[in-house]
């Protein structure tokens, strides 16, 4: 057995104030499959980073294996795929790489291409079937299902099963569930490694939670009662104390006795009252803020908001997607699903109103007002306040939505760009979910969404009910939210 020990870590970035991390120790066994898990900006891809050596940090990080990141940078995108596996690792044997590509259903083919033709989840597979071939090598997982259609996602998770020396971060819980057999999760007030997949894990913290916010009334009871004791036993102390200097026929050695017995008790009260209080600030620091969203909507004037009628998409040449039918009517919560490529993307763009190529009937209600959520939210830079003005959605009602997905006032004080990718998601959730338009269209949403907010977002729209088109592969999601699907392919 070998470990990764992690000894008093500290670390923050140039110019912060926060610590990302803040005398940080614990151990992972190299042979595990370790799922990483965590809310957005809580320092995941940061933690992968210092285990590579990018950033200078104190405490000690110790391990006898050596550490390789996914996804793997390929400076040049035109090469060769298997030019590209050469440069990842020069001593691989091609029949062991064959072996590896055949468990992730990737044709050798694929290696003879240029390796920018691939497809995402070619490349996908294809990097982590190279990867795996390194000896010696603790593999560092970030974020693989962001291009994998549903099917990818449970092969790679298959795949991922067979293995065993890695750390995965994904916010997928099918994922999760699927190839993992230990839980790192950073915790708003520590770090804990647990035994088990992402469903036990959540499950024991569901029971900490529960029980801990059941101590935390216990012991707001009693502190009210010890409190309305201990003034009335020194209500009654400091009235007897009086008797002693007035004009009464009471036995004052007695009445003095009482008193200090009765302060006694006083102060015997106060010690547990101040012991519950102490016990209670121990509670509740790991309760990850749930807060309930609001989604504004504006309803249509009739119940058809669109239509689809044998709609085929081609560029050029190359068909994408053909014979598309269905509806879009109030309430519908539709899930577009198909694999990479089966046109899912092209649809949303007929929808949006692009002008591109298509044949059949595309019927759009009169007036219909759309609020979209890309993909990608790289292109994001300047001042979130600048942002909401721009977008026409009230600043105020912006930044509250973006503080119950658990963005801090401090992250909303810097610039977008220096966002994680998670909170940049975020950022447009929160602009989608104020504008109030007739039809909400979202393009794979829960990329980076780490499951807290996957979860207030699926309760959202459980709750209110808007009329949403969106494309997801997070298998969890579309089966608690989607009323509808649509295949294409």
């Amino acid at each position: 057995m070998s470990l990764i020990q992690v000894s008093n870590l500290t670390f923050a970035y140039e110019g912060s104030y926060d610590p990302i991390f803040e005398n940080v120790s614990f151990q992972i066994d190299t042979n595990w499959r370790l799922g990483f898990t965590g809310r957005n900006g809580r320092g995941k891809t940061t933690f992968l980073n210092l285990l590579l050596g990018r950033f200078p940090y104190r405490g000690s990080i110790s391990a006898s294996v050596s550490f390789s990141y996914f996804p793997y940078e390929i400076p040049d995108k035109t090469q060769l795929a298997i030019d590209v596996v050469e440069e990842i690792y020069p001593d691989y044997q091609y029949w062991q790489l064959a072996k590896e590509m055949n468990l992730l259903q990737l044709e050798e083919e694929a290696l003879y291409r240029p390796f920018g033709t691939l497809s995402n989840g070619e490349q996908t597979k294809l990097m982590l079937a190279v990867l795996f071939l390194r000896e010696n090598n603790f593999l560092l997982i970030d974020e693989p299902t962001n291009h994998l259609d549903i099917q990818g996602r449970e092969l790679v998770s298959r795949y991922l099963k067979s293995k065993k020396g890695f750390i995965l971060v994904s916010h997928d819980r099918a994922f999760l569930d699927g190839c993992v057999d230990h839980i790192l999760s950073i915790n708003k007030a520590n770090i804990e490694v647990c035994r088990g997949n992402f469903s036990t894990w959540y499950e024991n913290k569901q029971r900490q939670d529960a029980f801990e916010l059941s101590e935390n009334e216990k012991l707001k009871r009693e502190i009210r009662r010890l409190e309305g004791t201990a003034r009335e036993k020194a209500a009654w102390s400091d009235r007897a104390e009086a008797t002693k200097i007035g004009n009464h026929v009471f036995d004052r050695g007695y009445v003095g006795h009482k008193a200090e017995k009765m302060m006694a008790r006083s102060k015997a009260i106060e010690k547990r009252q101040n012991a519950a209080i102490e016990e209670k600030s121990k509670l509740l620091k790991n309760i990850e803020r749930s807060d309930t969203l609001k989604i504004f909507q504006t309803p249509f004037h009739t119940k058809r908001l669109a239509s689809l009628v044998d709609v085929s998409v081609c560029y050029g040449e190359t068909p994408v997607c053909h014979g598309v039918t269905f509806d879009i009517q109030q309430g519908d919560r539709i899930v577009l699903q198909g694999a990479n490529g089966s046109g899912k993307s092209s649809i949303i763009k007929l929808l949006c109103g692009e002008q591109i190529p298509y044949t059949g009937e595309l019927r759009i209600g009169t007036g219909l007002t759309i609020s979209y959520v890309p993909q990608d939210a790289s292109h994001l830079r300047g001042r979130l306040s600048d942002f909401a003005r721009e977008s026409g959605v009230d600043e105020s009602l912006f930044l509250a939505m973006l503080a119950k997905l658990d963005v801090s006032k401090e992250q909303m004080e810097k610039d977008m760009s220096a966002l994680s990718a998670g909170q940049k998601k975020k950022v447009l959730l929160a602009r989608s979910i104020c504008q109030p338009e007739n039809l909400h269209i979202w393009d794979e949403p829960m990329n980076y969404i780490d499951v807290i907010s996957r979860m207030q977002i699926e309760n959202l729209l459980l709750e209110f009910q808007p009329t949403i088109l969106f494309v997801e592969h997070d298998r969890a999601f579309c089966d608690n939210v989607a009323t509808k699907t649509v295949l294409l392919g």
